[in-house]
């Protein structure tokens, strides 16, 4: 599954929005290290269900009329302060526990309420530009201290006349979660001496820095818009990183709303509707949440998810098949599963991804829309629907 890690300072509101994002019930309080152990659970990127090009909904308990939700875990750990490369705060083990993240939403206080410490202040008294570099600069500082820690072993393998290093690395890495592929791309783009003896801390600063940019990518969520300056928010969209305006709380208020059944509201949804009877105070709540809708296309928690998946790591949903004629598995339930893949995979890539057997016993496959066979080459595009044969079919 696709992990995604919430990370930021202190306060920035990554607990509202993991509490938003996956309904589970976590501490959320105004106050520096709310979340000392991590907090890992599901939540759902959102995208069309095929099943919207049927006479009939599928009823897949995750396509909510036509509206599919995609399974990826999500990840919020302890805030991170500057320093924490040196243990400051929670640092090492808030790094520690971003190493198995595809991605990273970093959320930021847009509307500068908290300092660099996460400590609350005046809205707009902090410049929330000062937070974007930041988690970039520890990331890339603690894995330059610990490449520069194993570095001894790279170079006694060195001595070896078999030695590779990429492949030295990628044993170094793997634990970040870099492959060897990732280490080979890298290394292409960079400038070193062939003798690992001979690297300086500054190459190794240079490998971390490019390792940590390519496994870690980030999306800015611009937190807490619904009270942030105007300015505050075309500053952050005029970074080098990708920007989603969000207010953490209005999703969360909107979900337990939905959940009471006081309106009818969907994640992801531009609006909502008010079908349930609510008090004065409420129905002034809910309009003010309504009005950030309306300047931001949502409330922005699903728009960063969606960001991040399909926008960041480029990838698509599959639906794998057994009747390519009425798209049912075999007890008759209609698309009832959906597969994130990169973006150029083919339908062997699918059928290795819903299992190792039916990959490794793979003969062809078919287009369920086009009711044609496809050759292992084709390209899979978002949305298809594909039967796999397989002969551990």
């Amino acid at each position: 599954m696709i992990s995604i890690a919430l990370a930021g300072k202190p306060n920035a509101g990554k607990s509202t929005f993991y509490t938003a994002a996956t309904m589970a019930e976590v501490d959320v309080g105004n106050y520096p290290f709310t979340t000392i152990d991590p907090n890992r659970g599901v939540t759902h990127v959102r995208t069309e269900c095929p099943c919207l090009d049927r006479e009939e909904r599928c009823g897949d308990e995750h396509c909510h009329d036509g509206k599919r939700y995609v399974p990826v875990e999500l990840l919020d750990v302890a805030g991170l302060v500057p320093g924490a490369h040196e243990g400051k705060g929670l640092g090492n083990q808030f790094l520690d526990a971003l190493t198995d993240a595809d991605v990273i939403l970093q959320v930021v206080d847009a509307a500068g309420a908290t300092n660099a410490e996460g400590e609350p202040v005046e809205v707009g008294e902090y410049d929330p530009v000062e937070e974007v570099d930041f988690i970039e600069a520890e990331m890339d500082a603690w894995l330059a201290g610990i490449l520069d820690r194993n570095w001894e072993s790279v170079e006694r393998k060195s001595r070896s006349p078999d030695f590779d290093l990429e492949e030295a690395l990628t044993d170094l890495l793997t634990g970040f979660g870099a492959t060897e592929h990732d280490v080979t791309i890298v290394l292409r783009g960079l400038e070193y001496p062939d003798d690992p003896i001979q690297w300086t801390d500054e190459d190794r600063e240079e490998l971390a820095t490019a390792i940590r940019a390519r496994t870690k990518p980030i999306v800015l969520v611009a937190n807490k818009a619904d009270i942030a300056p105007a300015e505050n928010i075309e500053r952050l969209h005029e970074t080098d990183k990708p920007v989603v305006p969000a207010t953490a709380d209005g999703e969360l208020a909107l979900r337990r709303a939905a959940e009471a059944g006081v309106i009818e509201y969907d994640p992801g949804d531009e609006d909502f509707a008010v079908v349930g009877d609510v008090t004065d105070q409420q129905e002034q709540g809910l309009e003010q949440i309504r009005e950030v809708m309306a300047d931001f296309d949502g409330t922005g928690v699903q728009g960063a998810l969606n960001e991040a998946v399909y926008g960041l790591l480029d990838l698509i949903t599959a639906f794998p098949v057994q009747n390519e004629t009425h798209w049912t598995d075999a007890k008759g339930n209609a698309l009832p599963d959906a597969f994130l893949l990169p973006s150029g995979s083919g339908p062997k890539d699918l059928a290795y991804t819903v299992h190792t057997d039916i990959g490794d016993g793979y003969l062809h496959a078919v287009d369920a829309r086009a009711d044609r066979r496809i050759g292992e080459d084709s390209e899979l595009a978002e949305g298809d629907v594909i039967k796999i044969v397989s002969t551990a079919s």
